[in-house]
């Protein structure tokens, strides 16, 4: 039997979500993921909303996107600013 490994918290899963999407996570932190979701309805969800959304915007063109939405979005982000 393998030995035990902490289960992932909620704010992990939120910050580790693209990569296992992505295929990005290693085998044994795929496990520890999958884990926490079988027992986070919560988390669960979110995943769920996550992969929603990504296959929903996925379908969007660069043309599709009006140049002052694209001009928006980019200024947002250009200004976002990382707390913690």
């Amino acid at each position: 039997m393998s030995e035990a490994v902490p289960n992932y918290s909620c704010q992990q899963i939120v910050e580790l979500v693209t990569d296992y999407l992505e295929g990005a996570l290693p085998p044994s932190d795929v496990e520890r993921f999958e884990e926490h979701l079988r027992i986070c309805d919560g988390c669960a969800y979110y995943v769920d909303q996550i992969r929603v959304t990504i296959d929903a915007v996925g379908r969007v063109e660069e043309e599709d996107v009006p140049a002052e939405t694209r001009d928006a979005l980019v200024a947002a982000f250009r200004d976002f600013k990382r707390t913690g």
